[in-house]
């Protein structure tokens, strides 16, 4: 019998919705990403609470709020506990997301669906494994190995691939076989007939302009509005599809010599170009060996401010600039204020370089024709005066007193517990510990004596009614308290955990200052909001920079693939029926869009047998080496042994058998091996084949 496989959508099919699936093989259970949309809307996490307890891993893919934006709520809320899998830039930059995003949202509300410490919390169970490497779990997952793969799109995008008994379940979403400054294609194509594949529909509709006429329509654009005395904004993600944008304007700032200045505003942008600085390795070939041959790092931004307040920008003079700010919705963060702010001047352009989600402010401007006015809400948190500060700290002592109260009751009646526990218990009177020896008690330093007790020893939680003392158990010798050494060394995983707490610098205590403030400011506060109608006279534009394959590319690589099974997720009604059909014809005929909590068995018709090789069949076995393995032809008969399946050698002659060519020839390695054996007259056959 095949591995048994189901998959059961959780949200993100028929819709752009945010990315969350339920993959099950041979019972172990797979949550394939946690994503939330930027409402934060709880009612899409419904299918994820009636499974979350069932969960046995978490795979995620990219280090964005549609992949990871629900992981902390899910883990405080939702019962979540499972170890979570991803690559260490998806681990660092998911988690400066998360902050960003967090922030984002305190300052304008009193956001309490998760705070800092729930979001430490949720990424401190992230195992990080690099590219290619196969992870073997454990206990319930016996015999499962996941890996993950180049997916493109976003630094330390991944491609998942599973397997179990030699069958393949791939997992790719928001893949990109282009390979772009940053970051190199995917690696999708390299796998040839998995047994499952798990993509997306999001790009199926849409067809791309060639990299370098979309990347100088970009450039033109921008320049156009600095030169008539404009300001270009680009909402931006955290530390995602910004970093390419970075790269394009560094590079053509630094090859045209351009004066203009551009500003990088997030709550953690210091962090973000810190630790992507440390990722040269997950990126494209041509960063990595141009740091290995010029020790140049690509990210060190001599033409890019990097700031973390709006105060800041606000210092600059009214000079042409560019500013990327998040969040890319326009709902919350820098990139909403500035927005209000510059909208109403015609001067000034809001270049997309992303579609909004649904229902959000940066979606209702991308819609042609955009609206002459729109309605925003702007939110600000100000410190209490005046009589709500003093009814705000009058309510704060209050429930200082009842939690001492409390305290204090909770305290009496665990004595009173304890003393009714003992009470019917026989006295014990050790004699040989009713006296202490005078020179014992003179040794101690500081002179202390041990209280003498005749004839009562009181229970382990009785409460002193006054003096309490507390045995000093302490070893001294000559020169003081002996220690432990042990004691005082700090652990590299304490550490680890340590730093991971430290907000701001985001894991490593690098804190941004303007985090920094944010987090201690103790002062009390409330947010007052307002709503206001905002005419739109800017420039509204949107261009393609999502970094993720088009329709044409998806349809190639999907034929090229030919996987036994496909499912499709992720994409708008239309986008999912066009691939669906296509697919049916041209790629298999197993095409799976399953509904929202609609599993579908993806199980291979395919039979994996485990079987045993017994002895007397081994020792007649003869393998040839081919690369890192070797490798024998078998002719043998199947039996049973304590009911396990074994392989016996053949009780008759076997046939014979044609030869097997296993793994691709090469002409260059078939001309040295003939060379290696001293035949000559072969050499211009074998290189003229």
């Amino acid at each position: 019998m095949g591995t048994s496989v189901q998959v059961t959508p959780l949200c993100g099919v028929y819709s752009e919705n945010p990315l969350c699936y339920l993959l099950s093989i041979d019972g172990f259970n797979f949550l394939l990403d946690c994503g939330w949309n930027d409402f934060c809307d709880t009612n899409l996490l419904q299918p994820l609470s009636r499974v979350s307890s069932k969960i046995d891993a978490v795979l995620l893919s990219h280090p964005d709020i549609l992949h990871i934006g629900a992981l902390p709520y899910a883990i405080k809320h939702l019962g979540l506990f499972a170890p979570i899998y991803a690559t260490e830039p998806v681990y660092r930059l998911g988690l400066l997301t998360m902050y960003d995003y967090y922030l984002s949202r305190r300052q304008v509300s009193d956001f309490d669906l998760f705070t800092l410490d729930d979001i430490d919390a949720a990424f401190q169970n992230v195992i990080r494994l690099t590219y290619s490497q196969n992870y073997h779990l454990s206990d319930k997952g016996e015999g499962i190995v996941i890996a993950p793969h180049v997916a493109g799109h976003l630094l330390g995008g991944t491609v998942w691939k599973i397997t179990k008994d030699g069958e393949d379940v791939v997992y790719a979403v928001d893949f990109n076989h282009r390979k772009e400054r940053h970051l190199n294609g995917t690696v999708l194509e390299s796998f040839v007939r998995p047994a499952v594949l798990i993509t997306d529909a999001y790009n199926a509709l849409n067809n791309q302009l060639y990299k370098r006429q979309r990347d100088q329509e970009f450039l033109e654009a921008i320049l156009k509005v600095l030169r008539a005395n404009g300001n270009i904004l680009l909402p931006v993600d955290t530390a995602g599809r910004v970093l390419e944008l970075l790269l394009i304007l560094e590079q053509y700032w630094s090859q045209q010599h351009l004066s203009f200045p551009i500003f990088f505003l997030t709550n953690v942008a210091t962090s973000s170009i810190d630790y992507v600085k440390s990722f040269l390795e997950w990126m494209s070939d041509s960063i990595a060996k141009s740091f290995e041959h010029t020790r140049d790092n690509a990210f060190l931004l001599k033409h890019i401010n990097i700031i973390i307040n709006k105060s800041e920008l606000e210092n600059i003079p009214d000079i042409p600039k560019v500013v990327l700010a998040s969040m890319p919705s326009l709902e919350v963060g820098f990139s909403h204020d500035i927005f209000v702010d510059w909208a109403t001047e015609a001067r000034h352009t809001i270049l997309f370089t992303e579609r909004g989600q649904f229902g959000t402010l940066a979606r209702m401007l991308q819609v042609d024709p955009p609206p002459k006015a729109v309605k925003v809400t702007m939110s600000k948190r100000i410190p209490l005066i005046g009589d709500e500060l003093k009814a705000y700290e009058e309510e704060q002592e209050r429930i200082k007193k009842e939690a001492a109260l409390k305290s204090n009751v909770n305290k009496e009646l665990r004595a009173s517990q304890g003393s009714d526990a003992k009470a019917g218990d026989t006295m014990v009177i050790d004699a040989s510990s009713s006296h202490i020896s005078s020179d014992v008690t003179a040794s101690r330093v500081g002179g202390f004596r041990d209280i003498f007790i005749d004839g009562f020893v009181p229970p382990a939680t009785s409460v002193a009614p006054m003096f309490p003392y507390f045995e000093n158990s302490a070893e001294w010798d000559d020169y003081g308290e002996v220690i432990n050494p042990d004691d005082y060394i700090i652990k590299d995983e304490d550490m680890n955990g340590a730093s991971a707490q430290g907000f701001g610098g985001d894991i490593d205590n690098k804190l941004d200052e303007g985090s920094a403030h944010l987090l201690l400011d103790t002062t009390p506060s409330k947010v007052v909001s307002n709503e206001l109608t905002v005419q739109v006279k800017c420039s509204l534009v949107y261009m393609d920079f999502e970094g993720r394959s088009d329709g044409r590319s998806i349809k190639s690589i999907l034929a090229h693939v030919a996987p036994l099974k496909l499912v499709l997720v992720h994409g708008s009604a239309e986008a999912t029926e066009h691939l669906k059909e296509h697919c049916s014809k041209h790629v298999c005929p197993h095409v799976y869009a399953p509904q929202i909590e609609e599993t579908i068995d993806v199980t291979s018709s395919l039979c994996a047998y485990k079987v045993q090789l017994s002895e007397r069949l081994m020792s007649n076995v003869l393998f040839k080496k081919l690369g890192e393995y070797e490798i024998s032809w078998i002719d043998a008969e199947a039996g049973k042994t304590n009911d396990m399946l074994t392989l016996f050698p053949v009780s008759s002659t076997p046939p014979t058998h044609k030869s097997v060519l296993v793994g691709d020839l090469k002409l260059a390695d078939f001309k040295q091996f003939l060379a290696s054996k001293g035949i000559q007259e072969a050499l211009y056959v074998a290189a003229s084949m």
